[in-house]
C-alpha cells in the first residue's frame, strides 16, 4: 500500500466520505470521485479501513451490538413506564434503559404555582425503522418502492411486461 492509499484510510475515517478523504489524501479534487471509487474497491484498502475501524471501535467502546442494544431501548421504551401522565414529568421509579429514550425535558415556570413540563422521547419509528433493516426485515418490496413501481408503469404506459 502507497503512503497515499494510507493516508485516504485515514482520512476515510473522519468521515466516512470517500471523495472527501481522496482530496485530503492529495489526489486530485477532479478526480476524487473515480479515485475514491477506485480506492474502496481495492482490497487492501478495505482491509485496511475494517482495521481501522475496529480499532476505533476497540477504543471507544463502541460496537455494532452496543448500538443495536440502544437503538432498542429506544424502540421498545413504553411511555407508560417512563411517564406520569397526570404531571407530564418523568417517573420516578423509570428504568435506566427506559430513561435511555427520553431525548429532552422542559419545565417552564410561569407565575409562583405555574409550571409547565414536556418530555420527549428519541423517535421510536426512527429506531424501529434503523433495527429492521440492520435485520434485513425490508429486503423485499417495501410501500415505497411498490408505489414508485406503480408510478414509472403509469409514465411508461403499455410496457407492464417489461417491468414484471
Amino acid at each position: 500500500m502507497t503512503d497515499k492509499q494510507a493516508r485516504f484510510c485515514e482520512e476515510y475515517m473522519i468521515d466516512l466520505n470517500a471523495t472527501q478523504a481522496a482530496i485530503r489524501a492529495g489526489y486530485s479534487p477532479k478526480t476524487a470521485n473515480e479515485q475514491a471509487a477506485r480506492l474502496l474497491a481495492n482490497v487492501s484498502i478495505q482491509n485496511r479501513i475494517a482495521q481501522l475501524q475496529a480499532e476505533q471501535s476497540r477504543r471507544t467502546g463502541v460496537s455494532a451490538d452496543r448500538v443495536v442494544r440502544e437503538l432498542a431501548k429506544v424502540a421498545f421504551v413504553n411511555a407508560g413506564d417512563l411517564i406520569d401522565a397526570r404531571t407530564a414529568s418523568l417517573k420516578s421509579d423509570a428504568a435506566p434503559d427506559d430513561l435511555a429514550a427520553v431525548q429532552s425535558v422542559k419545565v417552564k415556570t410561569f407565575g409562583e404555582d405555574g409550571l409547565e413540563q414536556e418530555v420527549k422521547l428519541a423517535d421510536k419509528l426512527k429506531a424501529l425503522d434503523l433495527l429492521g433493516r440492520h435485520l434485513g426485515m425490508f429486503n423485499g418490496v417495501s410501500g415505497d418502492a411498490s408505489d414508485q413501481l406503480a408510478e414509472a408503469r403509469k409514465i411508461l404506459g403499455g410496457v407492464d411486461s417489461v417491468i414484471d
